[in-house]
């Protein structure tokens, strides 16, 4: 580590012993009382509020409050101060953004992002240092618990690999000999379009023609010509927000709906299928929640999130929910000395979200999630879940050393 700006726990019981004698005699409050009865928890927050995943972000925000506000709105007995930044999706700004984060807000814990390509530079950023702790409650690039993992880096979500690579499986098991695939031309899409080639490929099929459209353009017609010519038997396809709504309209529209079936990560679907209406019917995809997942959890969390927000909660929503858990757990386990920086990571490892709404997981070696992925079908305009396409997932951490 090249920074210690916070000391460890042990520094700090040393020291707290060293005061106990004045304590004793004079009234004097033990710093660790003293922080979590005074002092506000900083959470900075690095999500998109603007633009094409605005809602995606919003959803993750509102879900980690609801949470927190769930345990009595405090973490470790100390109240939560929240400091968001629209990352704008811009990887451009996400140093800058950082870094205004770390170093002039002093945040305790970061919580960001939404972008694969912020997740890795946030992660260049806060990887070498000891603190903050950095929660990622959704970019799945599979380096920032690969090669960037990090003792305090872990994430909430998926990586990248893990929502696609079972779908692979799905296309081959249902028959398909030949698959499209078409993502927008960034990190999560490449990555997502390779893990569910391989798993595809190791299954006997054969994907004849990869199809990259620039971010965040949402015109289609010349690809979907490109794939009516081809006729392959499925298309595999990851857009997410606005654009999957788009995407899946246009298909529909140029008649290949009823041709050649579509498939993909779940957020080809995920949060959009009401806007996508019929042209989403009966389209499969696989992800670690889907609405309609029988457990006490998920019932109770999509009856407040939509008490509380007057919408329908959707993965994003969940992945938001357990950053909450994560963090009440971690502070609980300390006392909400946020000080006792390798103690609050060590309860993070440990950690088992027994009562999330997507069914209990717990933190893989490299702090990614080890999580089911269900396989999906849109019924009206509901994704329900037709099974479990992989149980208790882990992703490979291709060159994390801490796996």
């Amino acid at each position: 580590m090249t920074e210690k700006s916070t000391p460890t726990r042990r520094q700090f019981v040393a020291g707290a012993a060293a005061t106990a004698g004045l304590a004793a005699a004079g009234g004097f409050v033990p710093a660790r009382v003293a922080i979590a009865g005074a002092a506000p928890v900083k959470i900075g927050i690095l999500l998109p509020y603007s633009g094409t995943y605005a809602k995606l972000g919003e959803a993750i925000t509102n879900a980690l409050k609801l949470r927190i506000e769930q345990a009595g709105g405090k973490l470790g007995g100390r109240a939560i101060e929240y400091l968001a930044i629209d990352s704008e999706m811009s990887v451009p700004k996400a140093p800058t953004n950082t870094n205004k984060l770390i170093k002039k807000e002093k945040v305790d814990f970061l919580v960001g992002p939404v972008h694969s390509g912020i997740a890795q530079a946030m992660a260049k950023i806060v990887g070498p240092r000891e603190t903050p702790i950095m929660i990622v409650p959704n970019a799945g690039s599979n380096l920032v618990t690969g090669s960037l993992c990090a003792p305090n880096i872990f994430r909430t979500s998926f990586t990248n690999w893990q929502p696609a690579y079972p779908c692979g499986k799905v296309m081959a098991d249902d028959g398909h000999k030949t698959c499209v695939t078409i993502a927008w031309k960034y990190t999560a899409g490449r990555q997502m379009m390779d893990a569910g080639t391989d798993n595809f490929e190791k299954h006997g099929g054969k994907v004849v023609q990869d199809i990259q459209v620039s971010f965040p353009k949402v015109e289609f017609q010349a690809q979907l010509s490109e794939i009516a010519s081809i006729k392959p038997d499925a298309v595999f396809a990851f857009f997410a927000g606005g654009g999957a709504v788009k995407f899946v309209k246009d298909y529909a529209a140029a008649g290949l709906k009823d041709k050649i079936p579509l498939y993909g990560p779940g957020f080809l679907t995920e949060g959009v299928s009401k806007a996508q209406g019929a042209a989403a019917e009966g389209i499969r995809t696989t992800l670690h929640y889907a609405a309609n997942l029988d457990n006490a959890a998920n019932g109770a969390f999509r009856a407040a999130y939509q008490k509380a927000f007057g919408k329908t909660a959707d993965v994003f929503a969940v992945q938001g929910y357990d950053t909450g858990s994560l963090l009440i757990q971690a502070m609980d386990a300390v006392g909400g000395d946020t000080g006792a920086t390798r103690d609050l990571i060590a309860a993070m490892e440990g950690a088992t979200i027994a009562d999330s709404p997507r069914g209990a997981w717990t933190m893989s070696k490299a702090h990614n999630p080890i999580q089911d992925i269900y396989l999906r079908q849109v019924k009206d305009s509901v994704n329900e879940v037709l099974g479990v396409a992989a149980k208790a997932l882990q992703d490979p951490a291709t060159g994390c050393k801490m796996a």
